[in-house]
């Protein structure tokens, strides 16, 4: 067996350490940008936030007519998102809402403070199709991410359930 030393790559991950600070930087920039040249997006501009905030998707928006279904299909659209979500699952959950593909994780950059932290955010009813909240979350370790997440909540908001008993049992007016 032979000692290769630090490793310096890992699944499209680039790593970079300092020992003197005692911080640890994990990247995919490359893996990004092979990604962007594999569907001919290398040289799409860059914006500040690639899907604002208050955008909001919905069902209505879908493929309706045969010609947008044709059309679409030349687009490697779930390939892309796939891509993209190796990113986002390793590495950048910021992703959708940064607009660059220069963000490393740091990970020991609080040695002060080697405590678990944990954030959790949730909104109401903002999915417009079956008006289900959703909840984030991430947590810390010395100031790096260690873990994250974003669901739909599987209750259903007042709203809905009123719209269920109207199916169920008809207007009582």
């Amino acid at each position: 067996m032979k000692d290769l030393g630090a490793a310096k790559k890992i699944h499209g991950m680039d790593i970079h350490r300092d020992k003197g600070s005692r911080k640890l930087w994990l990247s995919q920039q490359g893996y990004v940008e092979k990604v962007l040249d594999m569907f001919g997006m290398n040289n799409a501009k860059p914006v500040s936030t690639p899907l604002a905030n208050h955008f909001k998707l919905s069902s209505e928006q879908c493929l309706k007519t045969d010609k947008e279904i044709e059309e679409m299909a030349k687009v490697p659209y779930a390939n892309v998102v796939g891509c993209l979500m190796y990113v986002m699952v390793c590495t950048r959950p910021d992703l959708p809402h940064a607009g660059t593909m220069r963000h490393e994780i740091v990970f020991g950059s609080l040695q002060h403070d080697p405590l678990v932290v944990g954030y959790v955010d949730s909104n109401y009813a903002s999915d417009l199709d079956d008006r289900r909240s959703r909840t984030e979350s991430v947590f810390t370790l010395g100031g790096g991410p260690i873990c994250w997440k974003s669901t739909i909540q599987s209750i259903c908001s007042s709203i809905n359930l009123l719209k269920l008993q109207k199916k169920l049992y008809g207007s009582l007016g």
